[in-house]
């Protein structure tokens, strides 16, 4: 059984990835700043309340696996953050606290499980479609759009660094899921795939991907968006 970690898992994908690991039997270390949902889980759960843009917070993690695991299997970096705004009125802040969540929080993440991957480990990063180049864009996530399209080429960046480790690196860039993120900003808007569906996808890839994939980004969507 795999040792599995995923970030912001206390809603949407995160969460349903939880539950399709439990339920699969392997052990998983959920981090989220709110763990109020993340209750009553089996014992194969271990829950830390973090703030993975806090380098202190971290050291949790750090000391987690140092006392319990030794070694991690799989990361996902599943926390995002999105704001909605015309460009015009995205301020500097707005940019600063979206990047810090999903594209600096990731690096620092990484940075932290490192020491502890072996070769073989494989590190799934969840981007989306509009940080791929010549897709189809959503006025008003400039922020947002462009931080995703930023951790796309990081994470192709330390494949090639970490290649002779054997540490696999890849992004899933996914289309519109129906999760609280998403209604939180387009209220009015109905996503064509659920948030348990992607989970079982991104499950799936996270445990086979590395034996095909390095340094990738795949699409996940029918459509551009």
């Amino acid at each position: 059984m795999k040792k599995i970690i995923i970030s912001g898992a206390s809603r949407g994908i995160g969460f349903e990835l939880v539950k399709y690991f439990t339920k699969n039997k392997h052990q998983v270390l959920a981090l989220s700043r709110n763990i109020d949902t993340l209750s009553n889980l089996p014992k194969n759960v271990h829950v830390l309340k973090v703030d993975i843009t806090k380098e202190n917070d971290l050291k949790k993690v750090t000391d987690f696996i140092a006392k319990n695991w030794k070694t991690v299997d799989i990361l996902i970096n599943n926390a995002g953050k999105l704001i909605h705004k015309p460009f015009s009125k995205t301020t500097y802040r707005d940019f600063l606290d979206i990047y810090n969540v999903n594209v600096f929080a990731v690096a620092t993440l990484i940075k932290v499980v490192l020491p502890s991957l072996k070769k073989g480990s494989h590190i799934v990063t969840i981007s989306s479609m509009g940080g791929i180049q010549g897709s189809l864009k959503f006025a008003g996530l400039s922020a947002y759009s462009s931080s995703k399209g930023a951790v796309i080429t990081l994470m192709e960046l330390l494949a090639e660094e970490y290649k002779e480790s054997g540490i696999i690196f890849n992004t899933l860039a996914l289309g519109a899921v129906q999760t609280e993120m998403l209604a939180e900003a387009f209220p009015e808007y109905q996503a064509p795939i659920t948030a348990k569906n992607m989970a079982n996808y991104i499950a799936n890839f996270a445990l086979t991907g590395n034996l095909i994939y390095n340094g990738k980004v795949l699409q996940v969507s029918n459509s551009t968006p």
